[in-house]
């Protein structure tokens, strides 16, 4: 059993920066990132496979997210920038073994956070 804790969320100006955390409890191969608005369903935003260079991203947030991960700590990250109202929404941090693939479907993991909110006002 794989536990995931995301911290990092906050309401931030639109332009502005938030890096997002998400602390695994332990080792696991395929990491990303998802997030739900109101009213929405959930959606990829990112994911990192951690024997693989490739990263993926949403069109949305291609040039302006950046997923990484710091393999030692099990820890990933989100760092976003030029941030939009549009990326409102909790963000959650989704882990699962094997290898990743995208687009990512909330089905295809099976471990998840609790969320983490981001807020960008209009």
């Amino acid at each position: 059993q794989v536990q995931l804790v995301e911290s990092g969320g906050a309401s931030v100006q639109a332009g502005g920066s938030l890096r997002l955390s998400c602390a695994a409890t332990a080792y696991i191969t395929c990491m990303g990132w998802f997030r739900q608005a109101p009213g929405k369903e959930r959606e990829a935003v990112a994911s990192f496979h951690n024997t693989a260079p490739t990263s993926y991203y949403t069109d949305s947030v291609k040039g302006r997210f950046t997923i990484s991960r710091d393999i030692a700590k099990n820890t990933m990250y989100l760092q976003m920038t030029s941030l939009k109202p549009e990326d409102t929404g909790m963000y959650f941090c989704a882990a699962r073994g094997g290898w990743c693939s995208w687009p990512s479907r909330v089905t295809d993991f099976r471990y998840w956070g609790q969320g983490t909110q981001v807020t960008v006002p209009s």
